[in-house]
């Protein structure tokens, strides 16, 4: 039996629609899933979903806003920070931490980049990204120097997103990376 409780908690629920919908999204594509099929893998009913999400390109932005949000926060963190190596060591552990958290809304977006161009989602990302680019190169530090600079910021994404069919460990892999990451931000930053 279904259990109807006259409040789920909203929160629980939005989470439990996300996650399977990105699921769907995995298995049959963006493009071929239904919010009808979405419901019916959820167990409930189309205007129970509908509750809370009208359409699938709320819940991928919705997803978006959700799991992309640390990151937000750990720009307006760096923007407020000494440009030191070691707060540029603290972001890239932190933005290390964050992307890892994001794994499957990356997987979709690399899979669905035609969707993600329509959301303009894409574009925020790219935004974003320029704004961590800069928390981290510096204009007047030599070329090779900026792009170890902002290496160091895309050795982090190898890490999940390409290094992620290798046999090893995702957390070891993502430790792996953010030491990759941290030697590159060290070498750039050789001076102050």
């Amino acid at each position: 039996m279904s259990s109807s409780s006259p409040q789920p908690r909203r929160g629980n629920t939005r989470q439990r629609i996300q996650d399977v919908a990105l699921e769907l999204f995995a298995e049959q594509g963006y493009e071929k899933t239904s919010l009808r099929e979405i419901a019916e893998r959820l167990e409930v009913t189309k205007a129970a979903l509908y509750y809370h999400f009208k359409t699938k390109e709320d819940i991928i932005i919705s997803l978006f806003e959700d799991l992309t949000r640390p990151i937000d926060e750990l720009i307006v963190w760096a923007e407020e920070q000494p440009r030191t190596l070691e707060t540029k060591r603290e972001l890239l552990r932190r933005y290390s931490k964050a992307i890892a958290a994001c794994a499957p809304l990356f997987r979709f977006m690399q899979e669905n980049q035609a969707t993600m161009r329509e959301l303009s989602i894409g574009e925020t990302m790219k935004n974003r990204l320029l704004r961590l680019v800069e928390l981290v190169r510096r204009e007047d530090d030599p070329l090779t120097d900026q792009v170890r600079s902002v290496s160091a910021l895309f050795t982090l994404h190898a890490g999940m997103m390409f290094l992620q069919h290798m046999k090893s460990d995702p957390e070891e892999t993502r430790l792996a990376a953010l030491e990759v990451a941290t030697d590159l931000i060290t070498q750039a930053h050789h001076q102050p």
